[in-house]
C-alpha cells in the first residue's frame, strides 16, 4: 500500500506541474497582440507627422487615424483577454490540463499494473534466492497434498473382467510380498485405473525389493507416478526419486524434465528455463516432454528475465519406416527384409554424409551398423561425430548413447 501511495503522489505532482503551464500558459512574457500595438501606435505618430509635412490631405489621415485606432481597440482586447497568457484561451487551457493529469496518473499506474509486480515486495536477488529456498524445503509432502486433493474419477470404464484379474493380482501380490515382478504388473495396471497413489505405492516396493539393482528407469517411473498422484506437484519424495535417478544416469531426459518443473514450482525460473531450454534443443521433436516445454517455457523464460527468448523451431522427428514400409517387410524374405534395412540406413547416412542431422540421428545410425554387425563402419561414423560435436557436449553425449548401443563406448 505505500508503494502505491508513493507513486501516485509522485504522478499527482508531475501531472500538476503540466496542468499549472497549460492553465497559466507564457506568463510573464509579451503576448502578440501587445507588439501589434505598439506598431499600430507608431503609425499613428507617422501619420501626424506626414500631415504636418503636406505629404496626406486631412480628409486621408482622419480616415487612417480611424482604421488604426480601429486595430489598436482589437489588439487591446485581445491582450484583455489572454490574461497575461499569451493569448491562450483560458477555458482550453484548463481543459486540456485536467485532461492530459488524469492520463498521466491513470497511465502510470494502467503501465505499472501490466508491466510491473504489483503486490511483489523490493527484493535483492539474494533474497530471493534464499525466500526461493525457503519454499522449497517447507513445501508440503507427497501425502499432505494427496490429503488436499480430491478422489481422482476413474480412467476410463475398464470391463468387469479387467477388473476381476486385477483384483486376483492385488491378492496374489499379497500373499506373495517378495515377487518383484508381481509388484511392477501391479503398479502398471493401477495406474492403468488412475489410481496412482496405489501405483506408486507399489512402485515404491519395486524398489526397495531390487534395491542396488534398480534402474534410472525405475526411479522415474516412481516419481512420475508420484507427480501425477498430485496433479503435477512435484514432493520432496518425487524430488527425491528424480535424483536418484540421475545419479544413476545423469543425462536422463525425463528426470531433468521434472526437476525443471520443480525449480518452476518453487520460485526458480531461472534455473527451469536453463533446464528445459537444454531439452527443447536436444529433443527428438517427438519427445513426450517437448510438448509440455514449448507451452511453458516462454511464460518461465519472461519469469527469469529472458524478455527476448524466442522458442526454437521445431525439429523434425526422426524418419523412420513409413507404413508402406511395415506393411510391404510383412511380405518379405529374412534376406529381402535386411536388404531392406540396408537400404534405409544407407539413405540415412548419404544424408547425414551431405546435410549433416541432428545428434539423434547420428545415433540411430551408429546404433544401427551396430546391430548390422558393422563395428568398423559404426565406429567410423562415431570417430567423425566426436568431430562434428566436440564442441557441443550435450549433443555429443546424446551421440554416445548411440555408440554405447552399438558396442563402442
Amino acid at each position: 500500500m505505500l508503494f502505491w501511495i508513493i507513486i501516485g503522489v509522485l504522478a499527482f505532482v508531475a501531472a500538476a506541474l503540466l496542468a499549472r503551464a497549460l492553465v497559466l500558459g507564457r506568463t510573464g512574457a509579451e503576448p502578440p497582440a501587445a507588439y501589434d500595438l505598439r506598431v499600430y501606435r507608431d503609425q499613428l505618430k507617422e501619420v501626424e507627422k506626414d500631415l504636418a509635412r503636406g505629404v496626406i490631405n486631412a480628409e486621408d489621415a482622419e480616415r487612417t487615424k480611424a482604421e488604426i485606432g480601429r486595430r489598436i481597440l482589437t489588439a487591446d482586447a485581445q491582450i484583455k483577454a489572454g490574461d497575461e497568457t499569451g493569448g491562450q484561451p483560458k477555458g482550453l487551457g484548463q481543459g486540456l490540463a485536467v485532461v492530459l493529469g488524469l492520463a498521466l496518473v491513470a497511465g502510470s499506474l494502467g503501465l505499472y499494473w501490466k508491466l510491473g509486480a504489483p503486490g511483489y515486495s523490493d527484493l535483492s536477488l539474494q533474497t530471493r534466492i534464499e525466500k526461493a529456498k525457503e519454499r522449497h524445503d517447507t513445501r508440503p509432502t507427497q501425502a499432505e497434498m494427496e490429503a488436499q486433493l480430491p478422489p481422482s474419477p476413474p480412467m476410463g470404464d475398464p470391463a468387469p473382467e479387467y477388473m476381476e484379474l486385477v483384483e486376483k493380482l492385488r491378492q496374489a501380490v499379497a500373499s506373495r510380498p517378495d515377487e518383484v515382478q508381481g509388484y511392477m504388473l501391479l503398479a502398471r495396471n493401477e495406474a492403468q485405473l488412475g489410481n496412482f497413489t496405489a501405483a506408486h505405492q507399489a512402485q515404491a516396493k519395486v524398489l526397495a525389493l531390487k534395491g542396488d539393482t534398480a534402474t534410472a528407469r525405475d526411479h522415474v517411473d516412481h516419481a512420475d507416478l508420484l507427480i501425477l498422484a498430485t496433479n503435477g506437484y512435484v514432493s520432496p519424495e518425487a524430488e527425491k526419486a528424480l535424483l536418484d535417478a540421475l545419479a544413476l544416469e545423469p543425462r536422463n531426459a525425463s528426470a531433468r524434465y521434472y526437476i525443471g518443473l520443480m525449480m518452476a514450482q518453487t520460485g526458480r525460473p531461472d534455473r527451469a528455463f536453463r533446464t528445459w531450454d537444454a531439452l527443447l534443443r536436444e529433443g527428438p521433436a517427438d519427445a513426450p516432454w517437448i510438448a509440455p516445454i514449448r507451452a511453458q517455457i516462454e511464460e518461465i523464460a519472461a519469469l527469469a528475465g529472458n524478455v527476448n527468448y524466442t522458442l526454437p523451431a521445431d525439429a523434425p522427428a526422426l524418419a523412420g519406416p513409413s507404413a508402406d514400409d511395415m506393411q510391404a517387410a510383412q511380405d518379405m524374405t529374412p534376406e529381402e527384409r535386411q536388404e531392406m534395412i540396408r537400404g534405409m540406413v544407407a539413405q540415412l547416412s548419404d544424408r547425414l554424409a551431405n546435410e549433416g542431422g541432428t545428434p539423434e540421428e547420428w545415433a540411430r545410425l551408429i546404433a544401427a551398423y551396430g546391430v548390422m554387425g558393422e563395428p568398423e563402419r559404426a565406429s567410423a561414423i562415431w570417430t567423425e561425430a566426436q568431430q562434428v560435436f566436440k564442441d557441443r557436449p550435450q549433443a555429443l553425449a546424446t551421440v554416445r548413447a548411440g555408440a554405447a548401443r552399438a558396442g563402442l563406448e
